[in-house]
């Protein structure tokens, strides 16, 4: 007759692979203080690069966005000239910071919906 068991040892190894299966923290949070009243916090994260269809190099860090109402949004980094650019698929919602300075453009015509924004850590 075979018998198994399971006993408490492989407990601690449970707790390992938990821990080490956790979300990285993110390597900065800012909240910026916009035009209007309004404010946003983002937590900015990094990541591998990735390689677009065309060869060319993607960058592979995302941004949690916490809007003013509440909403949150996870944005992945795109090509960007100048600062940090963040879009969603379509890019109908794009988050853009350079400095201590950020702004959101919404929808087809890009709308900026946040505006003058200037962060504080």
């Amino acid at each position: 007759m075979l018998r198994t068991t399971t006993g408490t040892a492989a407990l601690p190894f449970l707790f390992l692979a938990t821990a080490w299966a956790q979300p990285a923290p993110p390597v900065s949070t800012v909240t910026y203080a916009c035009a209007h009243g309004r404010s946003l916090t983002a937590e900015y994260f990094t990541g591998p690069t990735r390689t677009a269809p065309d060869g060319a190099p993607l960058p592979g860090g995302h941004v949690v966005l916490t809007l003013a109402d509440g909403n949150k949004l996870t944005l992945p980094q795109t090509l960007s000239g100048s600062g940090i650019r963040y879009a969603n698929v379509g890019e109908s919602f794009v988050f853009w910071s350079k400095g201590d300075t950020a702004f959101v453009e919404e929808g087809a015509s890009r709308t900026v919906t946040y505006a003058d924004c200037i962060g504080r850590k």
